[in-house]
């Protein structure tokens, strides 16, 4: 059986880790980013391809390599001239939470769907098998960029793709909740598969319970609904059954950066190759409780599942 090609759409970010002593230590990251890393890691090199915008600088060319070297497609990789990309830091405390300090505003990826060259890309996407964006990608593309994103993703699914939201709410993207929660229903028709976080849902809805969560999303008409909730079990809908799955317990939490991203990497991966939906979410939990032992968004490739 041949794998469905991807595409996931977002930002990657120059990522520097704040250690206790004050030092930094640079790599990349991004939700979209971390969650095709691992897509590629587990479907195999060829079927995960990366849409974005980077500058023409040497982060942009470094980034390009290591998604390169990871087996990712950049076939869809836009270079802006004289532009950079968005630079974020993480500082972590004792028990492993984290806090990020972002400086985005002019990072290449706003106009990702606003050149010449997107034409043909959104073109070109609309014949993927899967699509794949986040909340944080429905804010960097601002509204212009949403709008021909929505549009792109209608003309693809009534081809036959499948599309998957991951909601990763983030306030400080936003001049409102308001102007979130419009962007966020107006994509939701356009969505097969939802991976969202129980929190995020609860700060941008303001839903007091998993149920009246569960309740909107089936009221959306989306066929597959997942909810991530951290340390607690995740819950899955879908068919008109529910599925509650334990989290994997691990002795010590080093970063949360990126479990809920390689959650969803695991999650779509084991779909993708056939696998019910609850083996599907054993396997984000598998991921994610490797994910939170190290730090940073990206894991060496020896400590990967098997």
């Amino acid at each position: 059986m041949s794998l469905p090609r991807v595409a996931l759409i977002g930002e990657c970010m120059i990522e520097l880790q704040q250690h206790a002593d004050g030092s930094l230590r640079q790599s990349f990251g991004g939700d979209t980013l971390n969650t095709a890393v691992y897509l590629a890691r587990l479907l195999g090199s060829g079927q995960v391809d990366y849409v974005t915008a980077l500058g023409d600088d040497s982060f942009s060319d470094a980034m390009c390599k290591v998604w390169s070297q990871e087996g990712i497609g950049l076939g869809k990789v836009q270079r802006l001239p004289g532009r950079l990309p968005g630079l974020y830091c993480i500082q972590t405390d004792a028990s492993g939470e984290r806090r990020f300090l972002y400086w985005r505003n002019e990072a290449a990826v706003r106009d990702c769907f606003m050149t010449p060259a997107a034409e043909p890309i959104l073109a070109a996407l609309t014949s993927y098998d899967v699509l794949y964006f986040s909340g944080i990608t429905l804010a960097v593309l601002g509204a212009v960029g949403r709008s021909r994103l929505l549009t792109m993703l209608a003309k693809a699914r009534s081809r036959g793709a499948k599309v998957a939201f991951d909601n990763n709410y983030r306030p400080r993207l936003w001049s409102s909740v308001e102007q979130a929660r419009e962007a966020y229903l107006a994509c939701l028709p356009h969505v097969d598969l939802a991976l969202l976080t129980e929190d995020d849902e609860q700060a941008l809805y303001g839903y007091t319970s998993t149920d009246e969560l569960l309740a909107a999303y089936r009221g959306r008409g989306i066929d597959e609904i997942v909810i991530k909730r951290g340390a607690q079990s995740c819950l899955v809908e879908t068919g008109g059954k529910r599925f509650e799955i334990p989290t994997q317990k691990v002795e010590r939490v080093v970063d949360t950066t990126a479990a809920g991203d390689s959650f969803s990497a695991a999650y779509l991966a084991a779909r993708l190759k056939g696998e019910h939906p609850q083996q599907a979410a054993e396997a984000g939990h598998r991921l994610a409780s490797i994910v939170i032992q190290h730090p940073g968004a990206l894991v060496p490739k020896a400590v990967m599942p098997q």
